[in-house]
């Protein structure tokens, strides 16, 4: 893979679908009823659907960068900051950008500009990751 600064990293459309949000509500023990009971959602004047949790938001984003780069393992660090929510049944769009390419000693690394949208509406977390392409141990090409 031939990579520079300035390239675009594109991810999958995904439809936020409901019924995951009271499994993963459950794993991580949050007792917070906006991810599963839409009068609560409704309650707080959000609309009728519930809210989608942020690590799943995240894992959207990074889903993205582990296909773009060879694995989700390829991800050396990874910060957002949450701008919004994500409502069930909304579409989102991970992407990002290639800002800047350096050698880490054990191979080429590249730091991106990371960010999730709501198709037609708005961005919602926006951040960045450093992620790497290669391993060089050998002295290979990364293409």
């Amino acid at each position: 893979m031939t990579v520079t600064a300035g390239d675009p990293i594109h991810g999958r459309d995904l439809v936020v679908r409901t019924e995951p949000m009271k499994t993963m509500a459950a794993l991580l023990g949050d007792p917070n009823p906006i991810h599963w009971d839409t009068r609560a959602v409704a309650a707080l004047g959000l609309g009728d659907s519930p809210v989608n949790q942020g690590p799943l938001n995240m894992g959207y984003i990074q889903t993205m960068l582990g296909q773009w780069a060879g694995g989700r393992d390829r991800i050396r660090d990874f910060r957002v900051r949450f701008l919004g929510n994500v409502f069930g049944g909304q579409t989102v769009r991970p992407g990002g950008e290639v800002r800047a390419l350096s050698d880490d000693g054990h191979g080429l690394v590249a730091e991106c500009a990371v960010w999730l949208d709501v198709v037609d509406g708005a961005r919602v977390l926006e951040g960045r990751a450093v992620v790497a392409l290669h391993e060089d141990r050998k002295g290979s090409d990364p293409g």
